[in-house]
């Protein structure tokens, strides 16, 4: 959405004159798999946020939707009904009804439970029964199981419910939002924010309907910590392994993984580490305490917010089973991770339309789908392959223009490689092709795109093959200028006033978006350079998207509004 409802704090707009991001060799050395995405469902949804399944032999699906109704559908993505409308949603912002869960006995006892953000802003986990009808739950039946204070800031709410195979209920929780984890809440074992926490929902019949779990490390409702929005994560539904996308701050966006079975009190490292650099050290232990993500990428515009995906472990697409599948809010970029049977994990990527995936979700037989917020959609996702092990894509700048170098350890029946050119990173061009040599063990290519432009150009791969299928690379992102400050100095708003540094002329436009996606100021900058200052008037604490643009070029920053 441009916006997110699981934002990171505002990051640097930082600009490197060579940006290469390598997509591997996935576990197949002959055939990369290639995503592609259908819709499902195209309408009557308002801010989707979550695919579940009940689980109880039905093959209904369930769509959360962030404003506190959830929505049924049958096995063919037909409406059936309004399940629920959740009572006591604060729908703002990031705040919203954020997940569901079903209980794994749910086919007899009727029971599932919800995960929002309450009136007075407090992060609540309710349990609901079904009603006599199997397609509308029962809204008087009710109970809340906790309320969890989160104050201060709207933002980093978290989170996802699943039950495990232990029948316990776990929840990922946000660390309280803002910038840095000032109150230090992930590593604070005495707060339940920025944790795994973990729920035995079936021993007590009264308030509050829970208790802890004898493997909890301690004695309270935490089971893991050191996270900084873990919006979205899921257990393999085959191993029963955890897969944990969290949001970063200002560096790095984590896929971490936690095998089964490990004992509870894993430290996922924040806010002593982001990634694996650190962050914040102080008063924290030995590197050897944290477990580092499977896979971090860089945050740079427009890559911004990681959501977290699942294990794909159907049986319509063999070429993706196995692996785990993420995405990028903002960028659209999907990460396909995989062991590499070292102990380690392979990471290839694939940029998809539409961005602003905000779930992976599964049928019950296992087949994949994605929501997108920013589109009010549910799509399935599907795979083939395309024969052509892709290596790498560098983008520099040269006298003559842009020289791009690709290279490839595998080709088979493949056509050829066109070239995309884009000034802001979503909508592309194709600018040149070049064919491919077919060439069994790869072939390195070249291109120059003669561009006059004066900020950054973004530039992405069409991986095609004799058949017409066809794969994206990566995007690399070559500046040409070379810009290493914020354009909005501070980022952190108090006093409604914005300070914009417009480094040169050439930008026409400026537009504030909220977390909704909702353009809430547009202003026309054309001719203006050097600092403007621009009154925010009255908005709710948050985070939002600057987005200041020009004929030649789109500058992207996120600010928060105290």
């Amino acid at each position: 959405m441009d916006t997110k409802i699981y934002t990171c704090f505002p990051r640097a707009f930082s600009c490197f004159l060579i940006i290469g991001l390598c997509s591997m060799l996935t576990k197949n050395a002959y055939a990369q798999p290639v995503l592609s995405l259908t819709p499902v469902i195209e309408t009557g949804l308002s801010s989707p946020v979550q695919f579940v399944n009940a689980g109880d032999g039905s093959n209904r699906v369930f769509i959360v939707q962030q404003g506190g109704t959830i929505r049924a559908y049958d096995a063919s993505f037909n409406f059936l009904s309004v399940f629920l409308t959740v009572s006591d949603v604060n729908f703002n912002g990031e705040r919203g009804l954020l997940s569901m869960a079903f209980h794994p006995a749910y086919e007899t006892n009727g029971l599932f439970y919800v995960y929002y953000v309450n009136g007075a802003g407090s992060l609540e986990v309710a349990r609901y029964q079904v009603s006599n009808d199997p397609n509308m739950a029962n809204a008087a039946s009710k109970v809340i199981l906790i309320t969890i204070p989160h104050p201060t800031y709207a933002n980093h709410n978290g989170g996802e419910l699943h039950f495990g195979n232990d029948g316990f209920l776990y929840l990922t929780t946000g660390d309280g939002g803002g910038g840095g984890d000032v109150a230090n809440n992930a590593q604070n074992t005495a707060v339940l924010l920025g944790k795994m926490l973990r729920f035995n929902v079936n021993t007590s019949a009264v308030a509050p309907y829970y208790t802890i779990p004898a493997g909890n490390p301690y004695g309270n409702e935490i089971f893991d910590l050191g996270l900084r929005n873990p919006y979205r994560w899921s257990f393999d539904r085959l191993t029963n392994d955890i897969w944990i996308g969290d949001v970063g701050q200002d560096s790095f966006e984590e896929i971490n993984f936690r095998t089964a079975g490990t004992t509870g009190g894993t430290n996922y490292g924040w806010r002593c580490y982001e990634g694996d650099a650190p962050f914040n050290t102080a008063g924290c232990g030995a590197i050897g305490n944290y477990l580092f993500p499977a896979y971090a990428y860089t945050s740079q515009n427009p890559a911004a917010a990681i959501t977290g995906g699942i294990v794909y472990r159907g049986t319509n697409y063999p070429s993706i089973q196995g692996y785990n599948i993420s995405a990028d809010f903002y960028s659209g970029v999907f990460y396909l991770t995989v062991s590499n049977g070292a102990g380690g994990f392979t990471t290839t990527t694939q940029t998809l339309t539409p961005s602003g995936v905000v779930d992976f979700g599964e049928t019950e037989n296992g087949e994949a789908y994605v929501v997108s917020l920013t589109a009010s959609a549910v799509y399935h996702l599907a795979s083939g392959t395309v024969p052509v092990t892709f290596v790498g894509l560098t983008g520099a700048l040269t006298s003559g223009g842009v020289n791009l170098n690709w290279q490839t350890s595998m080709e088979e029946n493949m056509k050829q490689f066109d070239i995309e050119y884009s000034i802001n990173g979503t909508s592309f061009t194709k600018v040149g092709a070049v064919n491919a040599r077919n060439t069994s063990l790869g072939s390195a290519y070249t291109f120059l795109h003669a561009v006059n432009n004066g900020g950054a150009v973004f530039y992405r791969l069409k991986i095609i093959d004799l058949d017409g299928s066809f794969s994206y690379s990566s995007i690399v992102r070559v500046a040409l200028k070379v810009n290493g400050q914020n354009f909005i100095v501070p980022s952190v708003i108090s006093n409604g006033i914005m300070n914009v540094n417009l480094a040169g002329k050439g930008y026409n436009s400026l537009e504030l978006v909220n977390m909704n996606g909702t353009v809430l100021l547009q202003k026309n900058i054309s001719g203006q350079f050097g600092q403007i200052k621009i009154s925010l008037g009255s908005l709710a604490t948050g985070v939002y998207t600057v987005r200041v643009s020009g004929d030649a070029s789109t500058v992207v920053e996120k600010i928060f509004i105290q």
